[in-house]
């Protein structure tokens, strides 16, 4: 038993309340940066406040009938890259992609994101470097981080590693969210790049080129034209503005039928999330080009074909379905948004009408 006379303080447990409030502080003046005139107040309360009325008034002229749209997600064994490189400024962002690329392809336009951030020491430098990136992706989501949650839990976590969450809240106009209802036999499936590897597959991904290979972060790879680290830390991309563009666009804007954000699962899992029953999605290989790095994971960890397509994007982020005859106009707004895209395959009836949508790889 400890002696009476031993005094014990929370940071002699591990956990440095005043450097909390300095993170705080720091994390605060971050937000401010994406704050519009709709956010009430700051970092600092107990929650975060935004007005959808009064002198703001979000939704007059604009929504007659409004829902919210709420997703919520987290960044992956990616991290485990982070902690290797000991570069933190790029999660933040592909923590921020994969609540907002879900909740965009229901049409919905982010309004603002929270983050939680549980990490065994509040280290100034690296919260530092995870906002920057936090407010670098709601900047390319066009949101406001409201606040969030930063946690000390020095049992949970090993030392100099964290977990990240986020949560993203958005808008759409009732009669124009996009459900798939609408997708039909003949339909045409554009395949938006992604940017490699996104945030889905790290276990794999590290398995084949660290564990296999023994390559080292700061290796240069001839076939990737940089090295490992700069490759396996790309960040996701955020594809909120480029859809916010197709569906205001006045000739497309009522054509597009789906959206799929391609995670977890690859093409295969998630397209037919987005396909009514009774549909078959035939996607043709080779009718986009597939980045290095998942030839890269094949090769070197003997993976098979259809294990790669199970597990990654495969350089599709983003699939978007729509009548045949709207497709090139719908690449062209992309081009126009800094996204390259193509057509990747076609949407048939399937053999029994009551059928679950899946996909066909061929």
């Amino acid at each position: 038993m400890a002696d009476m006379k031993d005094k014990l303080t929370y940071k002699d447990a591990g956990v440095d309340i005043h450097a909390g409030d300095e993170i705080a502080e720091d994390i605060g003046k971050l937000a401010r940066t994406t704050y519009g005139p709709e956010v009430m107040g700051g970092i600092g309360g107990f929650a975060g406040l935004f007005s959808l009325g009064g002198e703001v008034n979000l939704f007059r002229g604009r929504y007659k009938d409004p829902v919210l749209v709420a997703c919520t997600d987290g960044v992956g064994t990616k991290l485990k890259i982070a902690f290797l490189a000991n570069k933190h400024d790029t999660v933040g962002i592909d923590l921020v992609a994969m609540s907002v690329n879900d909740l965009i392809v229901q049409g919905a336009e982010p309004l603002f994101f929270l983050d939680y951030i549980g990490i065994e020491k509040k280290d100034p430098k690296v919260c530092h470097e995870l906002m920057v990136g936090v407010v670098e992706g709601c900047r390319q989501a066009g949101c406001s981080l409201l606040g969030g949650e930063t946690a000390s839990l020095p049992a949970m976590y090993a030392k100099g590693e964290y977990d990240l969450a986020g949560f993203c809240v958005g808008v759409i106009e009732k009669g124009k969210i996009i459900d798939g209802k609408k997708v039909s036999a003949g339909d045409a499936v554009i395949g938006i790049h992604s940017s490699g590897l996104h945030s889905n597959g790290y276990s794999l991904a590290r398995k084949a080129l660290l564990d296999v290979a023994g390559f080292k972060l700061d290796q240069e790879i001839p076939e990737l034209g940089c090295t490992l680290v700069a490759e396996l830390l790309r960040p996701t991309f955020i594809y909120a503005a480029a859809v916010r563009n197709v569906l205001s666009h006045y000739t497309v804007k009522e054509n597009v039928h789906a959206l799929a954000n391609i995670t977890g699962s690859g093409l295969p899992g998630n397209i037919p999330r987005t396909i009514p029953n009774g549909k078959v999605v035939r996607l043709k290989k080779g009718s986009w080009k597939i980045p290095a790095i998942f030839e890269l994971i094949q090769k070197i960890g003997n993976v098979d074909e259809s294990e790669m397509y199970d597990t990654f994007n495969m350089g599709i982020g983003m699939t978007l379905v729509c009548p045949p005859f709207n497709a090139k106009a719908i690449q062209g707004v992309l081009k126009e948004s800094g996204f390259g895209s193509d057509i990747i395959g076609k949407v048939e009836a399937g053999a029994e009408p009551d059928a679950e949508a899946f996909v066909i790889m061929e």
